[in-house]
């Protein structure tokens, strides 16, 4: 298995530098305005567009992935809590109303 990600990985390597060799035509690429820059490989341009794309895409997972941080904080948290009520250190009994209320949701 390995070598067969190791071979898809080359393949995938060839593919991208024969596209970046055969993409080396300069273009003028036009900013707001007046801006312009004259004479850019067009392959640059290219994997600049993608690279930020890439970097954008994983810059809006992060509110996602820290709301999910904190709710399996929380959760580890309660579950603690409920482990020391179900068993207790001094030996005494809990209820099971104190453990999950009978109250509805």
């Amino acid at each position: 298995m390995r070598y067969l990600v190791w071979a898809l990985r080359l393949i995938v390597f060839i593919a991208v530098l024969m596209f970046a060799l055969k993409n080396t035509d300069p273009v003028a690429v036009t900013f707001y305005g007046t801006w312009v820059v004259q004479s850019v490989p067009l392959i640059v341009v290219m994997l600049s567009t993608f690279v930020l794309g890439a970097l954008f895409g994983l810059l809006l997972t992060v509110p996602g992935s820290l709301r999910r941080r904190r709710e399996v904080a929380r959760l580890k948290k309660e579950l603690d809590r409920i482990k020391a009520a179900v068993n207790p250190q001094d030996g005494s009994q809990v209820s099971p109303d104190a453990l999950v209320p009978l109250s509805p949701i």
